[in-house]
């Protein structure tokens, strides 16, 4: 039910607001067949509106809907609730800019044919745009993005408090440098990254297609297309815009579509062309007839479509229904002929830009977690302030001297530590593009590389990035015999010996002998193989070679140039194999099919009926008439679940699935019947009188076939597998032992997932898996969750239509479920839906979440989740360029997050510490100085000094922690274990950061101190004492904690040293250079370094020595 809302008007329709796109298709729940789209008497009303039914939507017409209605791919897609974020995501009122842009409401349209100035409504570019800014909104939002946090708010206001008189402690610079630097560094970087943006999507948006016009063919850019242009498509070619199906180049008057981009699904969908249009002579005479397509309003919904196509100069005026079989989707690839097309939709109002949310910057939990240290800095920051005015009893202008205190004191909070961590994220991007055992790699985000570091859930795609979508068949079991890859050449024999014996070959056999006699083994291999061959919705394209044209390779069935084309890969895998092994499909048309046997002979079939395979039904049927017999057979094939009540008693079908699904392998049953010939016509008359009824037609159709399919004959049972990508078994094993929970959200069916998890070894040998039975109203819901919740270390599998009931009214229950599951397995899944599951966990369980995905289909999820990774395949690009981070394979995943996810997070947590120490060390020297010398706002350490001691004495060795590591690579990949202690954030957590600030209260206070104990005359020598010891402290510091030596960072400690000592020349206004070369002055220095520094050594020992930390005990 929705809720009434004023944005709603009267008849229904949704205005436009920010909610629209998402609360759309629920004001249009009611069924396809209710919602009828046709005009009254044939023409569409000039405004493009519909007239008001009753029930408040849209007026009627009777065949539009009813078609989409019975199709078998009409999956309805729910409608996903939206939840309010809190991200950086660039967001505007969605209904004024619609109406800026002349968009207006949504709603229904008139398009006519190759005439885009007769549009009754403005419509948007047909642009693709994934870039988060413009070049007006570029600078503003970056600095807003900068400033919104408190770490970098704070120290524009320090500067800009500067520029008060009374306020001022120093030089300009000291203040306006380094934040400069900061903005500069974070302004190129976003930049770079919109720049690359802008290429690739220039890149598809310049694509070229051909337009259909009064002046000819013209060549045009997909950004230029507009609603109403005539667009050519050619073979392989993506489909740039929403489009009406107007005509083929293909006989048959067809056409195959890849949506695997758009559904995720790799079955081929048949489309059909609009017939008015595919009866003309030319593609040329579509602008010559005066013809219109009456269309919904944009909607997310990629199953369903309802529409009219009118033609007015004919005598009468032609209407034809439209549905989903008529629809070109923008994403989706031509798989066969050249297309032509009217263009329905374009730019945002595209179905696949509106299954895809918003590109949004991502922002770390690192990054979040060390805003909350500066948080707590601050505080300390102003409590050490009032403190310092509070001994001083308040006297004078004390809220001057609150300010003062504030700014001498605001090292505290390090100016360069963001300099640091995003210098550091750019090394850690650089490394991972490096590494050559994941070649290919691309890092497209480099703000997030610790994110990769603790991850906890992964949610990945199946096609195509758990599997290399190629289909391979693998097995024929006879129930007393099976045949595997290793023995199809036995298969070949049997097929070979039946069609070259010349007493009897299965051409002349007659009916059936009624007396039972028990079979040859090859005649129940012909059998079985025939029935593969014949059962299925295969048919043989030729194609010129180069060397046969086109007509000629298919007058003689070149082999060579023969592709088969199908709305499944498993079709075309079976059908492959039956000519392997000796019987090829060499033609098929609608009425008709040919077979090739061993000996060169072609076997003509006639295609009498033809059942096809629906999600409901999950089987398929054909009846063919064997021309040189006379023969009438029925053959079936199908899931067993459903099979085995259609076959005959066998006491092996259940147990050999159960063996070959175990396995991996997709099962298919295949299954016949011998009818005769009255058998058949009363069949024939049942079905079509069947076909013909108004009232529960397609209860009634299922009926009559139902009739037939009893006590069927068992052939065989076939096996073929989706192969999967390289390692990924080994891939999915380690990232468990890495304590992350692996979801797997498809498109695909709920057979293939359950499959493909098992094959992947997602779901283990040892783990129940519980399938969610299909609900749809809140009873039905409560009691499969009631059911489920009973089960134990149970992977669960369900489906998305059951999800969504789910989620409306048991979320939080639901999720906790699932979140205790060692594996979820999500079937049927929209793009949309991909990325509300994605939302969910990320809110119920406020853990970290890396989506992987590699088609178009998962952009959203991968948009939606902390971390994007994209694997480029077969699919395309779409996915790797939206993503984060890009794999080239599934199995470069594991080294990604257990090696370079790791080594980023803890080094940049150990970075980050020490960063803070330092600058705590000479705030905590400034404080002592202060309350010493009467609790003065007197800077210790002035000019080049305090600018110095961050930037060039101390800067290369902290800054060289990024090539620490704790572990070899190595290690890391065979211990993924070590992964799991990253999961509870121990490396940078209040405890590490307590610990790092008493170590610089101590450090600071004893070189302080120490300095003012030794110093004898003079107060500069204070200075040259304690700066020395401070900077000899910092790169001790730096030795003590760095795990694994790189050469670079004995370097880095050498040439910082240097520096400060060939720098004490130039520095004499602030340090006695006659002093600093007495023995005096070393002594000192060396004391108090000592005592700063060596029991920090002995504690770290004896620590490592009495409770060594776990990759310790590997590396020993």
């Amino acid at each position: 039910m929705v809720r009434p809302c004023p944005s709603v008007g009267p008849r229904g329709r949704l205005r436009a607001w920010p909610g629209a796109r998402e609360l759309a298709p629920s004001l249009r729940a009611r069924p396809a067949r209710c919602r009828r789209l046709l005009p009254r008497g044939g023409a569409a009303p000039a405004g493009g509106g519909a007239e008001a039914g009753p029930g408040g939507g849209p007026g009627c017409a009777g065949g539009a809907a009813a078609k989409a209605g019975d199709m078998t791919d009409n999956i309805p897609l729910q409608p996903v609730r939206q939840k309010k974020r809190m991200d950086s995501r660039p967001r505007a009122g969605c209904g004024e800019w619609l109406r800026c842009c002349g968009g207006g409401d949504p709603r229904p349209r008139t398009v006519w044919l190759g005439r885009p100035e007769k549009r009754d409504q403005r419509y948007p570019r047909n642009v693709i745009n994934n870039q988060k800014y413009n070049f007006f909104t570029f600078l503003p939002g970056v600095l807003f993005n900068q400033f919104k946090y408190f770490f970098n708010l704070y120290f524009l206001l320090l500067a800009c408090s500067q520029f008060v008189p009374e306020m001022r402690l120093g030089a300009l610079y000291t203040y306006w440098v380094p934040l400069g630097f900061v903005l500069a560094v974070t302004i190129i970087r976003e930049a770079v990254e919109e720049i690359r943006c802008y290429m690739r999507d220039k890149e598809v948006n310049s694509q070229v297609y051909s337009r259909l016009t009064a002046r000819g063919t013209v060549k045009v850019k997909s950004s230029g297309i507009q609603v109403g242009d005539l667009i050519i498509v050619e073979k392989n070619q993506r489909v740039p815009a929403d489009m009406i199906f107007l005509r083929t180049s293909e006989k048959n008057g067809s056409c195959f579509l890849r949506t695997d981009q758009l559904d995720g699904e790799t079955d081929w969908k048949l489309r059909l062309p609009v017939a008015c249009t595919q009866r003309l002579p030319t593609a040329a005479d579509l602008l010559q007839i005066r013809s219109y397509v009456y269309a919904e309003e944009p909607n997310i919904d990629i199953h369903n479509f309802v529409g009219t196509f009118t033609r007015e100069d004919s005598d009468p005026p032609i209407s034809e229904s439209l549905s989903i079989e008529n629809a070109l989707w923008a994403g989706t690839v031509t798989a066969s002929g050249t297309v032509v097309g009217v263009v329905l939709y374009t730019g945002r109002e595209l179905r696949s830009v509106m299954n895809t949310s918003n590109p949004r910057s991502k922002i770390g939990l690192f990054d979040l977690e060390v805003n909350c240290l500066t948080k707590i800095l601050f505080g300390a920051l102003v409590v050490v302030s009032l403190v310092m005015v509070a001994l001083q009893h308040f006297a004078g202008r004390w809220y001057l001297q609150i300010i003062r205190f504030l700014l001498l004191f605001s090292n505290i909070i390090p100016i360069s530590l963001r300099v640091n961590l995003d210098m550091g994220k750019i090394v850690y991007s650089w490394v991972i593009r490096r590494d050559s055992k994941i070649p290919g790699t691309v890092v497209r985000s480099s703000t997030i590389p610790e994110q990769l570091g603790r991850i906890s859930y992964l949610l990945t795609d199946k096609t195509g990035t758990l599997t290399q979508n190629e289909m391979v068949f693998k097995r024929l079991h006879l129930g007393t015999v099976a045949y595997g890859l290793d023995s199809m050449d036995e298969v070949q024999s049997h097929i070979f010996s039946i069609y070259t014996q010349p007493q009897d070959p299965p051409a002349q056999k007659g009916p059936a002998p009624t007396t039972k006699v028990r079979r040859t083994m090859s005649s129940r291999v012909h059998e079985a193989v025939k029935a593969i061959a014949l059962c299925h919705n295969v048919t043989p394209v030729y194609e010129s070679n180069g060397v046969t044209d086109q007509a000629e390779a298919e007058k003689q069935y070149e082999d060579s140039c023969r592709v088969y084309q199908a709305s499944s890969p498993d079709e075309v895998a079976l059908v492959q194999w039956t000519e392997s092994v000796g019987l090829t499909l060499v033609g098929r048309d609608q009425s008709s099919m040919q077979l090739r046997t061993p000996g060169d002979q072609i076997l003509n079939f006639t295609i009498l009926q033809l059942f096809p395979f629906t999600y409901e039904s999950k089987r398929m049927g054909i009846i063919v008439r064997d021309e040189s017999t006379g023969e009438i057979t029925f053959y079936m094939k199908g899931a067993d679940v459903v099979m085995a009540g259609i076959v005959q008693y066998n006491d092996w079908l259940e147990e050999e699935c159960g063996n070959m699904a175990r396995e991996g392998l997709r099962v298919l049953v295949v299954a016949k019947k011998s009818l005769a010939e009255e058998q058949y016509q009363d069949f024939e008359a049942r079905y079509v009188q069947a076909k013909l009824s108004v009232h529960d037609r397609s209860l009634k159709v299922a009926t009559v076939i139902e009739s037939l399919e009893m006590e069927m004959e068992l052939l065989c049972l076939t096996g073929v597998e989706d192969q999967l990508q390289a390692d990924v078994r080994p891939t999915l094993e380690t990232l468990r032992n890495a304590g992350i929970k692996v979801w797997m959200l498809t498109g695909d069916k709920l057979e293939t997932a359950t499959c493909t998890a098992k094959n992947a070894h997602l779901v283990t040998r040892s783990q129940d898996v519980h399938i969610f039975r299909p609900v749809t109203n809140r009873g039905e819901a409560h009691l499969e969750l009631n059911a489920f919740r009973r089960k134990h270390d149970c992977a669960l599998v369900i489906s998305g239509d059951s999800l969504e009931v789910c989620l409306k009214y048991y979320e939080y229950e639901f999720m906790e479920l699932a979140c205790q599951c060692p594996a979820v397995v999500c079937c049927r899944c929209a793009p949309t839906q991909k990325a509300q599951i994605v939302r969910l966990l990320q809110e119920r369980t406020g853990r970290l979440t890396c989506a992987v995905g590699d088609g178009g289909n998962d952009v959203s999820m991968i948009q939606e989740s902390d971390c994007g990774v994209g694997v480029e395949g077969k699919e395309g690009k779409q996915a790797s360029l939206a993503a984060d981070f890009s794999i080239t394979q599934f199995r470069h995943l594991g080294r990604l997050l257990m090696v370079h996810g790791r080594n980023s997070y803890k080094r940049s947590a150990a970075l980050s510490q020490f960063v803070i120490h330092r600058s705590l060390c000479i705030s905590t020297m400034q404080a002592v100085f202060s309350s010493v010398f009467y609790f003065a706002s007197v800077p210790l350490y002035q000019g080049f000094l305090i600018i110095g001691y961050s930037t060039v004495y101390t800067m290369f060795p902290v800054f060289s922690l990024v090539l620490d590591k704790d572990v070899e690579s190595e290690v890391a990949m065979l211990y993924p274990e070590l992964y799991k202690d990253l999961l509870k954030g121990r490396p940078l957590s209040y405890k590490t950061f307590l610990i790092w600030v008493l170590i610089s209260i101590y450090q600071g206070s004893t070189i302080m101190y120490g300095a003012l104990l030794l110093f004898e005359s003079e107060f500069v020598h204070i200075v040259a004492i304690s700066f020395t010891s401070l900077i000899l402290t910092e790169l001790l510091m730096v030795a003590l904690t760095i795990q694994t030596w790189h050469w670079l960072m004995t370097v880095a400690e050498l040439l910082s040293l240097a520096c400060y000592i060939a720098s004490l020349v130039f520095l004499h206004e602030f340090i006695d250079v006659y002093f600093i070369a007495t023995l005096s002055f070393l002594w000192k220095v060396s004391v108090i370094t000592l005592v700063s520094c060596l029991p920090l050594y002995v504690l770290k020992y004896l620590r490592r020595r009495f409770s060594p930390p776990s990759y310790s005990k590997l590396t020993s």
